[in-house]
């Protein structure tokens, strides 16, 4: 728990909102875009090796200065979304990047052509460093529209699914839910009802679902017209840029292929069993018939109920990364010692944890909601897992080489989340203790990996309705969400009514531009699973296959990353890898109870 406010120190970015460093840095850009704009456009298709080079360079630079402008609008936003002075300025650099990204669009397009007309490029010597950055590039090409399409669709998103995108988060992040706690009636925001999901009290936790998801619910018709949008608008892009489904550009975004994907999800559905049969357990030992919907990440009773302060988290997960290897704690020291964490809850403040990446600083910053449980002392060790992937990206690697897909980037989170359980289960006094970390593990675990799963099917439903020409309103939304559901959980759990709203606070639904956010998820939890019993096999001399890895960035497809470290995961075998290790888990907590 916090017993006084910390807020990140965005000093190394920007000083305030108003500070007139901000009117320079616009200045900047917008001089910085017109002369990259003067010096390439349409002359790209004419350049050698060594003037791609150039433009390739130019471009790097460009995007790191801009970027330490629009991170620090972001991340001001985020901490407080009541403040005008932070509003203003989010609005005013969210319009200048639609306006660069419009000035600039010809350089995707033309760098596009000329890999398509000469793909050679991708292996020239001169290129080396960007071999696989080109290599995506090359996929990418045929969806590309004309210029001035591509200026449309930016056009009509700043304004379109972009505002449909923060009025689901404003909506979240400015309602206060009441909740009896422990049978007191309290007022809380969404980050502080939130924070008590897994209150030890099961009717507190009821009290929590009842009122967020009631609360969401009686706004449906407002959150479906948002999603319902935000799909059909996709649906039509899509069509446009000649994508097969509606999931092939998230597959070229993640560098990866559908069959493997496929693999994947089948994998999960046919392991759900085996979740089940811990849900089943965690009802005995809960002395439950059924779990509840408010049960499956709730402690278990007659165990200690875990608190720490903010302090002590910086400790463990301290210790947890060093044990690994002393140098690969560096960057989580280096994030506390800059003040690159703002953990406090507060009213306004955005919903949910993220770590963003400053590559100028070689470093990064990381905003969560710290109540002082288990599970949020393992959501630092998840965020700050992503900071050291930046950590040693950044020192290895050109910004073009930086963009890694979401399921590689999951990687050293879900990997500092077991470096975490490793410790802690072995410092345990007790057994239940031991039952305590155990269960959060697999409850965590099951969320990511199989819940999430059902999330995949959910979204891949709303485009089979818009295809099949139904109507996507609130009720027809929320069926293809609890059926979605149900493949995982089957009668394992029971629900309540208002949780088939649970859909509506989802922001990966409400990104722009961005389908299919949650399979990467469940492929890093996999993947990762595998990869640390590789690390259990290995000892000490995993660890610089490991930082090798996380050093490579984007410079590697996820195929190539996983050769790294000895593994395939083009093998339709090579998931099961992955829920072996989830049912170790559970056989060890099986074999504690």
């Amino acid at each position: 728990m916090l017993t006084q406010q910390i807020i990140w120190n965005l000093n190394e970015l920007f000083p305030s909102p108003t500070s007139p460093k901000i009117e320079e840095a616009i200045k900047e850009a917008t001089v910085t875009a017109d002369t990259f704009e003067n010096k390439y456009r349409g002359k790209i298709a004419m350049l050698t090796p060594e003037g791609l080079l150039g433009c390739l360079q130019d471009i790097e630079a460009f995007e790191a200065k801009f970027s330490d402008l629009i991170l620090y609008a972001n991340l001001n936003f985020s901490a407080d979304m009541t403040q005008p002075q932070s509003q203003q300025l989010h609005d005013r650099t969210n319009k200048l990047n639609a306006k660069i990204s419009k000035q600039l669009a010809f350089y995707s397009l033309e760098l596009g052509k000329l890999i398509k007309a000469k793909p050679e490029l991708i292996d020239n010597p001169t290129l080396s460093n960007y071999k696989h950055m080109l290599q995506r590039v090359h996929r990418r090409v045929e969806h590309q529209l004309s210029e001035i399409e591509e200026q449309l669709v930016i056009e009509k998103d700043q304004y379109g699914v972009n505002a449909w995108e923060e009025l689901q988060s404003k909506w979240l992040n400015t309602r206060m839910f009441e909740v009896m706690v422990a049978g007191e009636k309290k007022t809380l925001s969404y980050g502080q009802a939130n924070g008590l999901l897994p209150h030890p009290d099961r009717a507190t936790r009821e009290s929590v679902n009842r009122s967020i998801y009631g609360l969401l619910g009686k706004d449906g018709e407002i959150f479906s017209s948002a999603l319902r949008s935000i799909c059909n608008d996709w649906v039509n892009v899509s069509k446009r840029r000649k994508y097969s489904t509606p999931m092939e550009s998230s597959l070229i975004s993640n560098d990866t292929q559908e069959t493997v994907i496929e693999n994947l999800l089948k994998t999960v559905e046919t392991g759900a069993t085996i979740y089940r049969r811990y849900l089943k357990l965690k009802a005995k030992l809960m002395e439950l018939p059924i779990l509840g919907n408010h049960d499956i990440a709730a402690p278990l009773p007659n165990t200690p109920e875990l608190k720490y302060t903010y302090p002590q988290a910086e400790e463990f997960i301290t210790k947890a990364y060093s044990r690994f290897q002393l140098e690969y704690a560096q960057a989580i020291q280096d994030m506390f010692s800059k003040q690159h964490i703002d953990p406090t809850p507060r009213f306004g403040k955005r919903n949910g944890a993220f770590c963003a990446n400053h590559y100028n600083g070689k470093s990064a910053y990381i905003l969560q909601s710290f109540n002082g449980t288990l599970s949020d002392v393992f959501t630092l060790a998840h965020e700050l897992g992503h900071a050291t992937h930046n950590y040693y990206m950044s020192r290895k690697q050109t910004l073009l080489n930086t963009n890694v897909p979401s399921a590689v980037a999951e990687t050293a989170s879900i990997f500092g989340e077991l470096l975490l359980t490793d410790l802690m289960l072995g410092e345990a006094r007790t057994d239940q203790e031991r039952k305590t970390i155990l269960s959060l593990v697999l409850d965590e675990a099951g969320m990511t990996a199989f819940q999430v799963t059902a999330r995949v099917w959910f979204e891949q439903s709303l485009y089979n309705s818009i295809e099949k020409g139904e109507y996507l309103d609130y009720k027809t939304i929320c069926n293809h969400w609890v059926n979605a559901r149900g493949r995982i959980y089957g009668e394992a759990v029971t629900w309540l009514p208002e949780m088939e709203a649970e859909w509506t606070m989802k922001p990966h639904y409400y990104m722009a531009n961005y389908r299919f956010y949650n399979y990467p998820y469940v492929y890093a939890q996999m993947f990762v699973y595998s990869l640390y019993e590789q690390y259990l096999q290995d000892g000490k001399a995993f660890a610089p296959k490991f930082i090798e890895l996380l050093s490579a960035g984007s410079s590697k497809s996820p195929l190539e990353l996983g050769r790294l470290v000895g593994l395939d995961v083009a093998d339709p075998q090579f998931w099961q890898g992955g829920i072996k290790v989830f049912e170790k888990f559970l056989i060890e907590l099986e074999s504690i109870v």
